[in-house]
């Protein structure tokens, strides 16, 4: 057994754990081994189906130190007009750039590919050779938040002999020489799904899509960076901080998101009862809203070739038709647990569904403050959301978050230059006005405060109140 010494080991090498390396790596002189099953980082993105795209903007995506794509606008398609969207290609082939060519160079990384972490600090490779690594400063998890994608799994369903039932990474394979198409699932890989058929020229009479949750949506124009968005940002999240702060109930809340455009839905007569932070273009909504088949009757027991079981009700089916299983998590909501401990750090997001820019932030906070609690208090973890009430609790824990890291200038200050800080074109301003700084974040605080105390309030009412009760 061969024996290597480091100061931090880095298990997994998804985009979490290639994000919190590489600040790591910048802004200190530490040296990192990462150690991972797949034949390239990226993580789930190497299983990813091959017509996926980012739903947020490249420019906001991936590392710290290296920017995604060409920070250009898209100059056709559904998002035209705004930030481009990597591809699965795009994102594979940028992290496999950024470990080749900024972090092995450094002479600092080590990188164990197709290697399983054993637990205590031992590794054993491919050819079966074992290590022992020697951690002088911490363990990374970067696992913990585990991203699962259809191709990893079956079917959570039963599936007749004859069916043809395939995973969205076969979807283009299977697609040619049917007539109908079944999407099984409501979130961001089933609208991937539905896209890309519309997108292929199959009309949207022959598609049915299996919805067993109408879900929340984010507007996708409402989070791009730049200077050309920021007054829309700006506004958006204004108009979100006073809906926080002036509902008075949980129905009224998400009127009031509707309304100002930080939410919407596929259906204006069915209120969506799921949240996971999918994001549309205007274009991609109305495209989605063609399809008149959608099938709200739970979730699917079991798919036959003239029927498909449902929890709450049976439809017919044709043995001909093409079904595409979209139904895994991605991902997983898990209990939080502290981010630093001892010699382990747990990667988890401290912002709602912003895991890269979590991770680099994490990263920084490691390499910038002394002790862990101290480091906790500024790294509380956000949970990852899954229904609509989910958007409270999330939302409460990340503007705590925020109302912390704007109180420690410093902070602020590595915040308003991040590449993966959504906030970053709001806050760089800010910052270079000394005499207004205080003022004006103290203006942010105010509001994101007021903003918490309501959602407090409408987050502590009993499950079964009229306030709280979805309608």
């Amino acid at each position: 057994m061969r024996t290597i010494e480091t100061d931090y080991l880095v298990v997994g090498a998804g985009a979490m754990g290639m994000a919190f390396t590489d600040t790591l790596v910048a802004e200190t002189d530490a040296r990192v081994v990462v150690v991972d099953r797949g034949h390239q980082p990226g993580g789930h993105w190497t299983r990813a189906y091959p017509y996926v795209r980012l739903h947020q903007p490249s420019a906001s995506y991936g590392v710290n130190s290296r920017t995604l794509g060409s920070d250009a606008l898209d100059q056709s398609g559904w998002n035209k007009g705004l930030y481009e969207l990597a591809t699965a290609g795009d994102v594979c082939a940028y992290f496999d750039r950024v470990m080749q060519q900024d972090l092995l160079p450094t002479g600092r990384v080590s990188y164990f590919p197709m290697s399983e972490y054993l637990g205590e600090g031992r590794i054993r490779d491919l050819a079966g050779m074992e290590y022992s690594v020697g951690v002088r400063r911490r363990v990374v998890d970067a696992t913990f938040l585990h991203t699962v994608v259809p191709s990893m799994r079956p079917p959570p369903y039963q599936v007749a002999d004859g069916i043809g039932c395939v995973p969205p990474n076969e979807l283009p394979d299977h697609a040619p020489g049917r007539d109908r198409y079944v999407i099984v699932g409501a979130g961001k890989t089933g609208m991937d799904a539905c896209l890309w058929l519309l997108g292929n020229g199959i009309p949207p009479e022959r598609l049915t899509w299996i919805m067993p949750r109408d879900s929340w949506l984010l507007d996708r124009a409402n989070v791009q960076p730049g200077p050309q968005f920021f007054n829309r940002f700006r506004a958006s999240f204004a108009a979100r901080l006073q809906s926080a702060a002036a509902a008075s109930s949980v129905e009224d809340l998400f009127e009031r998101l509707e309304a100002t455009g930080n939410l919407l839905r596929l259906d204006p007569s069915v209120r969506p009862t799921m949240y996971r932070c999918a994001t549309v273009s205007s274009a991609e909504l109305t495209q989605l809203r063609r399809i008149g088949d959608i099938v709200r009757l739970g979730r699917v027991e079991r798919i036959e070739s003239e029927k498909i079981i449902l929890t709450d009700g049976t439809i017919a089916a044709d043995p001909s038709t093409l079904y595409i299983d979209c139904t895994a998590d991605g991902l997983e909501r898990h209990s939080a647990t502290a981010i630093f401990d001892g010699n382990l750090i747990t990667l988890q997001s401290v912002r709602g569904c912003q895991q890269v820019f979590s991770a680099s932030l994490i990263a920084h906070i490691e390499a910038a403050y002394d002790d862990d609690l101290a480091k906790n208090q500024l790294c509380v973890p956000v949970p990852h959301p899954d229904t609509d009430l989910d958007w409270l609790e999330m939302t409460l824990a990340e503007q705590r978050n925020e109302i912390r890291w704007i109180s420690d200038p410093q902070l602020m200050d590595w915040l308003a230059s991040a590449r993966l800080n959504l906030l970053r074109d709001m806050y760089a301003p800010l910052l270079q006005r000394p005499r207004a700084r205080e003022r004006l974040l103290g203006m942010i605080k105010s509001a994101l405060q007021a903003a918490n105390d309501n959602l407090e309030r409408l987050n502590t009412v009993p499950s079964d109140s009229p306030t709280k009760i979805r309608t």
